[in-house]
């Protein structure tokens, strides 16, 4: 009897671009990442599909495409070119997973060159502005813990996600560290609490109350609180103390400025804001060099030397011929 040979079916040119990218969530939930990080796949990969069509083949992408595709945005997307390298970041990720997995043929996808721009931070008359701290016997629960939110921003250099995952028995007074347990890079990471943070939610947690299972942030009931909603009070608190700037994330940012400032080193700067390279850490250098100009000939080796007292060479007459 005439026998046949099992095959190995070959799934390229036969999936969409839907299908697979159905797949590449399924393994990023097996590989375990954030639910913000596919979050962020899926809002990028659906603006990718508003171009190409999510029922087009996926063995129909080629490096024309994605040329094709830069272009676009940049014609009909009044979007920064720093967001398209991440539109483009996310879609490489999405298709590298298409060629390991056979669905289209291998090619390299390069990101597109772009400007980086000068990170905004606060300013300190902003922060003064910020930080004065309001009459607890007048303002309302929601007012005095956004001010103690951006005092816990400020002296963390935490991101919004990070700081409203915190729980009070997180916060080690008697050992002067902070555990952070849920991070962007899915790593637990224990930080320094200064003394001043120390002194603001050791009060704060008095009005807060609370058991060591609950979060330090939290509504007026005391219960968990989405990130929208802090990022809105921020706002409203930000503008009624006429600082136009109303982002949680200036005040990482606006950390990282003042540690190189202030002389920290870069090294303990990449440990405490949880980056994995010190790549994105020597960007903050780079971006803030005109602050770092500041009072430069103060400490500079060869002006200090000059400003010093010493007696001038006087060009008088003697040895003339």
């Amino acid at each position: 009897m005439a026998r046949k040979r099992i095959k190995i079916s070959n799934n390229e040119g036969i999936i969409t671009l839907e299908e697979a990218f159905s797949n590449f969530i399924r393994k990023s939930n097996v590989k375990n990442l954030s639910s913000e990080t596919i979050k962020t796949y899926r809002y990028a990969i659906e603006v990718f599909f508003e171009f190409a069509g999510d029922s087009n083949l996926v063995s129909e992408i080629t490096r024309d495409t994605i040329d094709d595709y830069i272009i676009w945005l940049q014609e009909h997307k009044e979007i920064k070119d720093t967001t398209i390298v991440t539109y483009i970041r996310h879609l490489r990720a999405y298709l590298y997973f298409c060629m390991d997995s056979g669905y289209v043929k291998k090619f390299r996808i390069c990101l597109p060159k772009y400007n980086k721009e000068i990170k905004e931070t606060y300013t300190d008359d902003e922060l003064k502005r910020l930080l004065k701290k309001p009459d607890v016997n007048k303002c309302s629960f929601v007012e005095y813990r956004t001010w103690v939110f951006e005092n816990y921003l400020l002296a963390t250099g935490n991101r919004i996600s990070t700081a409203l995952n915190l729980k009070i028995k997180d916060i080690d007074f008697s050992s002067g560290v902070i555990i952070l347990r849920k991070t962007k890079s899915r790593k637990q990471q224990i930080i320094p609490l200064s003394d001043t943070l120390a002194d603001v939610l050791t009060e704060y947690l008095v009005y807060r109350d609370g058991s060591g299972d609950d979060y330090v942030f939290c509504n007026e009931f005391g219960e968990h609180c989405a990130s929208r909603t802090y990022q809105q009070a921020v706002s409203r608190y930000n503008i009624k103390r006429n600082v136009n700037k109303t982002s949680c994330h200036l005040f990482r940012h606006t950390f990282a400025k003042k540690w190189i400032l202030n002389g920290g080193d870069i090294f303990r700067l990449q440990k405490i804001l949880g980056h994995s390279s010190i790549d994105i850490v020597k960007e903050y250098v780079n971006m803030f060099s005109c602050d770092l100009q500041m009072g430069f000939s103060d400490f500079n080796p060869l002006d200090t030397l000059a400003n010093t007292s010493r007696t001038k060479i006087k060009m008088g007459g003697a040895g003339r011929c």
